[in-house]
């Protein structure tokens, strides 16, 4: 790999890391942290209740659901606090790099509001409300629907899903490699163990 193929490449991944040179709080890197934790063992849990009874899968789907209550609260609530004054650092970066990089994270925050949002419609369309751990539910505005419509909404949630645990691989791949093959403050601000290797501590 040539020198500009080099540079190209990790161009590349600093889009594909978010690096909009933004300094994070700990309450925004706690929140980051939930977010994925919150994506991932959701995503476990969908691709494996099929190979369990119908109690057991019944009792995943349920906490699948409690769990995307706490995920819809942890998004709305990390997008305020990103919308806060003060929240926002100039970035390091100039033009189409930084323009890129709010792209990527605008991207998965969409996907996730889509995602969160067919998660409901597609409780509602069952006929059920969405249950938090059994301590309430969140009636839908609407009665059940036909299977053709919960299929096709079922799609589209397994779709979105799969685009948004893929873009984060992607995303946690890209901050590694600045890490460990560049050395730079990528992953660092996200996750602040990193930060003493990164400045050669």
């Amino acid at each position: 790999m040539g020198m500009s193929d080099q540079t190209s490449f990790d161009t590349a991944t600093r889009v594909l890391a978010g690096d909009d040179g933004t300094t994070y709080d700990g309450f925004a890197i706690a929140l980051h942290w939930a977010v994925a934790l919150l994506v991932f063992l959701q995503f476990f849990l969908a691709i494996t209740w099929g190979y369990f009874s119908h109690d057991t899968r019944e009792t995943m789907q349920s906490l699948h659901v409690s769990l995307g209550i706490l995920l819809t609260a942890a998004i709305i609530v990390r997008i305020v606090w990103r919308l806060i004054p003060g929240h926002q650092v100039s970035s390091v970066h100039a033009g189409w790099v930084r323009n890129a990089s709010k792209g990527v994270h605008y991207l998965l925050y969409l996907l996730l509001v889509a995602q969160v949002v067919t998660g409901f419609l597609l409780r509602w369309a069952q006929g059920r409300p969405a249950g938090f751990f059994g301590l309430f539910g969140i009636p839908g505005p609407f009665g059940a629907l036909d299977r053709a419509t919960r299929r096709e909404i079922h799609q589209i949630h397994e779709w979105i899903g799969w685009a948004i645990v893929i873009i984060a691989l992607g995303h946690a791949l890209a901050a590694l490699y600045h890490h460990y093959a560049l050395k730079d403050r990528v992953l660092g601000r996200m996750f602040p163990p990193a930060r003493r290797a990164e400045y050669g501590g």
